[in-house]
């Protein structure tokens, strides 16, 4: 009994501990509530680049507060989201967006699923008008004689 009770006082000993650690609150001040909010907007859709789909105001990554600090910085600078976005990207590449722009390199990217569905679609048409040609088409003369002959065969049965 004594051991169970040693035992679950190590694991929420070792949970609290671990809690804790990335548990450091920061604090930003705010003379403007739009800036406070273009600043939650701005790290909601800015992703760390040392976790895997994680967004800078969620991550606990050293990387990440450095971005927040520099988001937080140009804020106050008066820069604009554009000027933000285009800084982190240029420092740490275009990872950090969720939504990549579109550019000359990632054409492919937005539009190949397009270009895959209308291929698809010319290609389901062409199929479908081909087997309806195929179908209409009439007897030859020969074929003609030769169903004749086996309808009449199934008579005579």
């Amino acid at each position: 009994m004594a051991v169970i009770r040693f035992i679950t006082l190590v694991f929420c000993l070792s949970f609290i501990a671990a809690s804790a650690q990335g548990a450091a609150i920061e604090v930003r001040e705010f003379d403007d509530p739009v800036k406070e909010e273009r600043y939650k907007s701005l790290t909601a859709s800015l992703r760390c680049p040392t976790c895997q789909n994680q967004a800078i105001n969620d991550s606990d990554a050293p990387v990440s507060g450095d971005m927040r600090d520099r988001v937080y910085e140009m804020l106050q600078d008066g820069r604009s989201d554009m000027e933000i976005r285009s800084h982190l990207v240029e420092r740490f590449g275009d990872y950090v967006l969720y939504n990549p722009r579109l550019e000359g390199r990632t054409y492919l990217l937005w539009g190949l699923p397009a270009g895959l569905v209308v291929l698809g679609g010319v290609l389901v048409a062409l199929v479908v008008r081909a087997r309806r040609n195929a179908s209409a088409r009439e007897l030859s003369d020969e074929e003609r004689a030769r169903l004749d002959a086996l309808i009449n065969r199934g008579r005579n049965s």
